[in-house]
């Protein structure tokens, strides 16, 4: 079995971040996305991936994997357009051949990983298996109609009155019968060739087409809200405590807290769960829970909590930030004066509450 990753897109719901990084490289407690999604691949037992790039983003997702000796054959092939998911198994034909894939949308994070769903695949006479996670808003997402036995009966795109509550997250496994569903399709509304036309297709073709529940947590990463609770969940789960760098002054670290290398904390309380990347200084600050802070960063007398704090942030004299995604190499200041104006400068898609 082979994997199909797809990391293009502009990542509109996360700008202005996502005019200078891709959507899947944005950091979960200080790793990127799409570093999540490649160990759920190789824990899978799966050698052979194609990731699927965009112009805009392409070498920043292939220098950031490239930083890993992952032990993977690991190709890429760039798409000129966003022109569907199903466009990306027609592009990527020639490495998938005849055969079977998982393909894995490569903005989310799944608790537990693809193994399941690739057991499911290996056991079911099916010709694809889709992940699916009940949800409280189905009408937000592509929602699919099951049997008792498991069974696809329907896929609708963002319904308005939903037939169930069980949204398509995003992975799927397909032997090479989806070649044929997607030459059978034609582009939708929006001018794309849609992954769920092409399973329709299966069915109508009498193929069958299974589902996977996911019990556990799903997490798409694709706006402000839910890149912060990723990070929450990812932090409460996963961080473990580990301590390398020296602690100055009346400083105190409690809980699992991540510390990283060269890092000088002085004078200030750290309460995990908390990561800190390399070379961080911390001083008369308090980083509160479910906060990750990226390497070459400055936290002067301010407090941070349930925030994503990129690589080279400075954080001076702020008082307070909470419930917060701060962009790399950015500057958030205040002066000692009594001067009460704000004094900023913000790109395109900002949003600054004060």
């Amino acid at each position: 079995m082979k994997a199909l990753v797809l990391a293009g897109g502009t990542g509109t719901r996360l700008r202005p971040l996502t005019y200078t990084i891709a959507k899947q490289l944005v950091p979960v407690a200080n790793r990127p996305i799409i570093n999540y999604v490649i160990s759920d691949i190789k824990d899978a037992g799966i050698k052979d991936i194609v990731i699927i790039i965009s112009p805009e983003t392409g070498s920043q997702i292939k220098e950031e994997i490239s930083k890993n000796d992952w032990g993977l054959n690991i190709e890429y092939i760039l798409q000129d357009k966003p022109l569907g998911l199903a466009h990306t198994v027609l592009v990527a034909r020639d490495f998938l051949m005849d055969d079977p894939f998982v393909m894995y949308l490569g903005d989310n994070l799944v608790h537990g990983g693809i193994k399941n769903i690739i057991d499911t695949f290996n056991v079911v006479n099916s010709d694809s298996v889709i992940m699916l996670k009940e949800v409280d808003n189905p009408s937000m997402f592509g929602v699919a109609e099951i049997s008792e036995q498991g069974d696809i009966l329907s896929l609708v795109e963002k319904p308005e009155n939903p037939r169930s509550n069980l949204a398509l997250v995003g992975i799927y496994v397909f032997s090479n019968a989806i070649h044929d569903a997607i030459a059978d399709i034609k582009p939708s509304g929006r001018g794309e060739l849609e992954i769920t036309d092409a399973i329709q297709s299966l069915m109508k073709s009498g193929r069958n087409v299974k589902s996977v529940v996911l019990k556990h947590w799903w997490l798409d990463t694709g706006k402000k809200d839910d890149l912060l609770e990723a990070n929450r969940v990812v932090l409460d789960e996963l961080v473990e405590r580990n301590i390398i760098s020296n602690i100055e002054g009346n400083s105190e670290i409690t809980g699992r807290v991540q510390l990283g290398e060269n890092c000088e904390i002085k004078n200030s309380r750290i309460r995990g769960p908390v990561v800190i990347g390399q070379n961080v200084r911390i001083n008369d600050a308090f980083i509160g829970p479910y906060t990750s802070i990226g390497d070459n960063s400055y936290i002067n007398k301010t407090s941070v909590e349930h925030s994503v704090i990129l690589d080279g942030v400075t954080l001076d004299n702020v008082e307070r930030v909470e419930d917060s995604i701060i962009g790399k190499n950015a500057v958030v200041r205040k002066s000692d004066s009594n001067h009460k104006a704000y004094r900023l400068m913000i790109s395109d898609d900002s949003e600054v509450i004060i």
